[in-house]
């Protein structure tokens, strides 16, 4: 058990793309594009002042996993390609981590969910408070009493069991089942034809769980509705697998090695000079005056 620590894991590509589109047309006087690395910097800075984690680390995405493509070759099919501008930045943001001192992971085709999920499992069984950076519905999932979600950008909201049931209509230990029945359009899987969000929070809420809608689907109302989940069996327990997310991925370290160290300030000034943010070098060399 460790007492008092909170371990935040930060969904690195969440913060990197929500701060490329959020910030317009920055760039060094060299014409260097610098508007994802300023907006991660002032993401991450936030969110550990709303938070004060003990421990902290930003994971990325490394691919995605064979099982899952085998089971849904289109599977992400769908994204656009990282813009060039924003992929010519991820070595700066690297660059500011390692400055910063803050420990970033990057697993080969391994999704950044499944890490996270592997971290949260194990420090909340540790009693530890795990706090989830995100804007991914899949880790809705992974929330409990110990674990929580919290934007990666805005205001500082905590989403428990409570909230998970006030956005989606389940509890926590139903998502998996809900997106199963609903599928999600963002990440090329197909759902049940016909049914929605309301309509899954219906069907959980009167059946439990999908395996419960299947063995009482003679009762479902809507003849339509009924032939669609009669008919879906075989998508929905491949939804289950396509989105239950994976909590023992092998390789992840012992999140108890995340502790928060202080920066290297030499390091973060050179590094803030060479992108020319002014503010942050100001605001970096501030306290010297006192």
């Amino acid at each position: 058990m460790h007492e008092n620590a909170r371990l935040l894991l930060v969904d690195g590509m969440a913060a990197v793309y929500r701060a490329f589109f959020a910030i317009k047309n920055l760039k060094t006087s060299q014409g260097v594009p610098s508007n994802a690395i300023f907006g991660f910097v002032r993401m991450v800075d936030q969110l550990v002042k709303s938070w004060d984690p003990t421990h902290l680390l930003v994971v990325f995405d490394g691919g995605v996993p064979a099982e899952r493509l085998a089971l849904v070759p289109e599977y992400k099919a769908n994204r656009a390609a990282m813009p060039d501008e924003l992929r010519e930045q991820l070595e700066g943001i690297n660059a500011y981590l390692d400055a910063a001192r803050i420990p970033h992971v990057r697993l080969d085709a391994c999704e950044a969910d499944d890490v996270m999920a592997t971290l949260a499992v194990s420090a909340a069984d540790d009693e530890t408070q795990v706090l989830l950076a995100t804007h991914d519905k899949d880790l809705f999932q992974l929330v409990n009493e110990n674990t929580k979600i919290v934007p990666v950008a805005g205001s500082p909201v905590l989403m428990g069991p409570e909230e998970v049931r006030a956005k989606t209509g389940v509890g926590p230990q139903q998502i998996v089942d809900w997106l199963a029945l609903i599928g999600d359009s963002a990440d090329n899987i197909k759902g049940v034809p016909g049914v929605g969000p309301k309509t899954a929070t219906k069907l959980l809420n009167a059946y439990g769980s999908i395996e419960g809608v299947l063995a009482h689907v003679h009762e479902v109302r809507g003849d339509k509705l009924k032939q669609s989940l009669a008919e879906s069996e075989a998508v929905m327990v491949r939804n289950q697998k396509m989105v239950r997310l994976d909590s023992a991925v092998a390789g992840v370290p012992e999140w108890s090695q995340f502790g928060v160290a202080e920066p290297s300030i030499s390091e973060l000034l050179a590094f803030f000079k060479q992108y020319e943010f002014h503010g942050l070098v100001q605001a970096l060399r501030e306290p010297e005056l006192f």
